[in-house]
């Protein structure tokens, strides 16, 4: 559901990160393999309509992992672009 576009905006805790395949190399960095990956389980804690083509979406999300459990908040602003809708910023802390 990310936007393929240099637009994107991800925003963690190394701070933003600016366009789709910087932030696709830096999450095959942090996940080099399932192992590391874990499951991965969101929570949405609100949706607000901004308008006919944007929605901001709240919520918590889980990451089990072997290593130990973290988790932690996220908020993400979707945008309809042609007839799809995608996230063109993730801050997810």
């Amino acid at each position: 559901g990310y936007w393929r576009n240099d637009s994107l905006v991800f925003i963690g805790k190394s701070g933003p990160v600016y366009g789709y395949n910087n932030a696709l190399n830096n999450y095959k960095k942090s996940y080099p393999d399932t192992a590391s990956m874990g499951k991965l389980r969101f929570e949405v804690i609100s949706v607000k309509k901004l308008s006919k083509a944007y929605y901001f979406v709240t919520g918590k999300w889980f990451l089990n992992k072997t290593a130990g459990n973290v988790k932690g908040i996220y908020t993400l602003l979707f945008r309809k672009i042609n007839t799809e809708w995608k996230i063109v910023v993730d801050h997810s802390s």
